[in-house]
C-alpha cells in the first residue's frame, strides 16, 4: 500500500485579478502558506502557464516547475477541462462554449475543435516535460441534451454519438500514451462521460485504451444519487486522480436531482466546502489506500455558501487529517510463531 500524497489544491476556482491570485509565484506561496504541498494547475491562463511553450520547451517547463518549487509546492497535474470540453460540442451549445475558445476560432466550430485537440496534444507533451504522470480533462458532450429525452431518442443515436466521441479522443489518447501520461476524465454531469455506464460505453469504443482513466470526485455522484464508495470498488484500477470535494443532496417534495432550474443556493443537490456536506471521506480515503492509490488528494473548492479562502484554509487541514499513513508491519506481528516450508507442511500433515 501507498500513503496518498497531499494535501494539494486545484487553483482554477481561486485565480483572479487580485493579489495573491494573479500570478503563479504569488498563488503558490499562498497555497504553501496554508499547508498545501502541491497545486493542480489549469492551463487556460497565460499568467500561470503557456501550455504550448511548456510543450515545446523543456527549459520553460523547468522554469515553471522551479517557480512552484521555490514557493514551497510542486505541480501535481495540469488541467484542460475547458479545452477538453471543446473536443466535442453539440451544435445547440456552440454559442455558450465559444466563451472557452480564443478569439481566432470563435464562431467556427471546426477550427475551434482543431484548436482544442492541439491543446490536448500540448498538454500531453507539457506534462511529460514537467515530470508529471497524469492529466485531467472533460470529455465534451455530443448528446448530453438528450440524457432524459422527450421525444425518445432515435434508435442508434447513442452508438453514433459514442462512435464519434471515440473517433475524436482515441488519437489524443495515443499522444498521451506516447508521452507516458494517464489521461483522466472527470466524470461529470454535462459531459457524455457522466457516470460509470457512460464511461464503460466510451471505454469499449476506444478498445479499453490503457490511458483512458479517471479522476474520482465523489461530489458529482452524490448529486446523481450514486453509490460513490462502490464506484471505487468497481473502477479503482482506472482511478489515477482524486478531487476532494464535498456535496449534499436533500431532495424534497418539490425538487430532486434536476433542481427545478434553481440557482445553486436553492438546489436539492449542492456542492459544499470540505466537512460541510454529506460525503463519507473516511471511507473514501480508506478504500483508496486499500487499493493502493498512488496519486494526490487535491482540494477542489466549490461551495454556494462559504468564502473560498476559508474553504481553502479549512480544506488543507481536512485533507491532512484524512490521509492514512500506511503501516509498515502487520498489527499481529507480536504473536507470530515463525515459519518455514517444513514447518508449514507438517502443520497440514505432509
Amino acid at each position: 500500500m501507498t500513503t496518498i500524497k497531499g494535501p494539494a489544491i486545484f487553483l482554477a476556482q481561486f485565480i483572479s485579478d487580485a493579489a495573491p491570485f494573479n500570478d503563479l509565484k504569488s498563488i503558490c506561496e499562498w497555497a504553501a502558506g496554508l499547508g498545501y504541498k502541491g497545486v493542480q494547475l489549469p492551463t487556460n491562463d497565460l499568467r500561470f502557464i503557456d501550455l504550448q511553450k511548456a510543450a515545446d520547451s523543456k527549459t520553460y517547463a523547468d522554469e515553471i516547475k522551479g517557480i512552484a518549487n521555490e514557493a514551497g509546492v510542486q505541480i501535481t497535474e495540469l488541467s484542460t477541462h475547458l479545452q477538453g470540453q471543446l473536443v466535442a460540442v453539440n451544435p445547440a451549445y456552440d454559442s455558450l462554449f465559444d466563451a472557452f475558445a480564443p478569439a481566432q476560432v470563435k464562431g467556427n466550430p471546426a477550427e475551434r475543435q482543431k484548436w482544442a485537440v492541439s491543446q490536448l496534444h500540448a498538454a500531453a507533451k507539457a506534462s511529460k516535460n514537467l515530470g508529471l504522470d497524469a492529466h485531467v480533462t472533460f470529455s465534451g458532450a455530443l448528446i448530453w441534451g438528450m440524457v432524459y429525452p422527450w421525444p425518445q431518442r432515435p434508435a442508434g443515436l447513442v452508438d453514433a454519438a459514442f462512435d464519434e466521441l471515440a473517433k475524436r479522443w482515441e488519437p489524443i489518447l495515443n499522444v498521451f500514451d506516447e508521452n507516458g501520461i494517464d489521461l483522466c476524465y472527470e466524470i461529470h454531469p454535462g459531459e457524455d462521460l457522466h457516470d460509470g455506464v457512460s464511461y464503460e460505453r466510451f471505454l469499449s469504443k476506444v478498445n479499453n485504451h490503457k490511458r483512458a482513466n479517471l479522476l474520482y470526485d465523489p461530489s458529482h455522484f452524490v448529486l446523481q444519487a450514486m453509490d460513490y464508495l462502490e464506484y471505487i470498488d468497481i473502477y479503482h484500477e482506472r482511478i489515477k486522480m482524486f478531487h476532494v470535494k464535498d456535496a449534499e443532496f436533500n431532495p424534497t417534495g418539490r425538487q430532486g436531482v434536476y433542481g427545478g432550474y434553481s440557482d445553486w443556493i436553492d438546489r436539492a443537490g449542492r456542492f459544499r466546502s470540505l466537512g460541510d456536506g454529506q460525503v463519507d471521506f473516511k471511507s473514501i480515503f480508506s478504500k483508496l489506500t486499500q487499493y493502493d492509490y498512488k496519486g494526490w488528494a487535491v482540494l477542489e473548492w466549490e461551495c454556494a455558501l462559504k468564502n473560498s479562502e476559508d474553504g481553502a484554509r479549512e480544506g488543507s487541514q481536512f485533507i491532512k487529517d484524512h490521509i492514512i499513513r500506511v503501516t509498515d508491519r502487520a498489527f499481529d506481528d507480536f504473536a507470530a510463531s515463525g515459519s518455514d516450508d517444513a514447518f508449514n507442511r507438517s502443520l497440514i500433515g505432509l
